[in-house]
């Protein structure tokens, strides 16, 4: 593994002296060092699922779906498009090996038959829980070392990240 460019030191950052810290600032002001760390537990964050996955010749894109679909039985592909973001040929693609390899059932809505519902198979929660295990424990352990209340702020910080504006929709001073 190539090594992170800066210095970390864990007990500095927890003081507060944030600006202080090399490669803090940045050029231009840009906080280097946070993108870059974000990066890195992103990428470490979805590896192991990813080396699993890519065994069973899936990829982020089917754990994803799969995800979504064991936390909310019954979805509704237009309600899956929203929360992934992705065009309708992409998700197409991902659904049909996902339902064709037995992950997940479709069903025709109770009032609309056109409806498609999705719902994770036993092999698809199996298949969602384990990753999400995975993840699981690479979250707790970093928020081992953090005091007592930090995941709160955690939390907070990635609800911040998330852009709540509906694809397309412009951007504060856009206009």
């Amino acid at each position: 593994m190539t090594a992170i460019n800066f210095p970390f030191d864990a007990a500095h950052a927890a003081d507060g002296s944030e600006a202080e810290r090399p490669g803090s600032g940045g050029s231009e002001g840009l906080d280097l060092e946070l993108i870059e760390l974000l990066f890195f537990a992103y990428r470490d964050f979805v590896g192991e699922a990813d080396h699993i996955l890519e065994a069973i010749g899936y990829g982020r894109a089917h754990h994803r779906v799969v995800y979504f679909v064991m936390r909310n039985p019954g979805l509704r592909v237009s309600d899956l498009l929203d929360i992934l973001q992705i065009t309708k040929q992409s998700l197409g693609r991902v659904l049909k090996q996902l339902v064709d390899d037995g992950y997940i059932e479709q069903r025709p809505g109770a009032v609309d038959r056109r409806e498609r519902l999705l719902f994770a198979t036993a092999k698809g929660e199996r298949l969602a829980s384990d990753l999400s295990a995975r993840q699981h424990i690479r979250l707790m352990r970093a928020l081992a070392t953090l005091p007592p209340g930090t995941r709160a702020t955690v939390r907070d910080f990635l609800g911040n990240m998330i852009d709540a504006r509906p694809p397309g929709a412009p951007t504060d001073g856009d206009g």
